[in-house]
């Protein structure tokens, strides 16, 4: 359990401040919009829900085997609640920008889908 969760950490952070470093020079340089979260909350909250996403599968992959794609998508669906949650502030706020705040949340929010279901799909296919 520990050599999954150490390889899978091993690839997630590199991908994360990866991602977060061009975001944030994104942000800095090249868009002139006022951001109402900064890049390292939101890739603070990718990186957190990824992880707690792979520490449950295992879990569950270590105790119920068969299970372990349902909790994957019960835990998917947990995931989008938190971000709706996480981006109602932005939408209630008066901000101009708003599709633009919104892009800076979701593009990653889908690459960290992508490597997340990568993941997922190789532990389910260990059996």
């Amino acid at each position: 359990m520990k050599n999954d969760l150490l390889a899978f950490l091993k690839r997630l952070l590199p991908f994360s401040i990866l991602l977060w470093l061009i975001q944030f020079l994104l942000q800095q340089y090249v868009f002139e919009v006022e951001f109402y979260y900064s890049s390292f909350s939101i890739y603070l909250f990718h990186f957190l829900a990824t992880f707690l996403i792979y520490l449950s599968l295992v879990f569950v992959y270590k105790n119920f085997t068969d299970k372990t794609g349902f909790a994957f998508m019960g835990l998917s669906l947990f995931k989008m609640v938190a971000a709706v949650i996480f981006l109602l502030p932005l939408v209630l706020s008066e901000v101009n920008a708003v599709f633009v705040n919104v892009l800076a949340f979701f593009i990653p929010y889908f690459l960290f889908l992508v490597f997340e279901t990568l993941y997922a799909v190789k532990l389910i296919n260990k059996t």
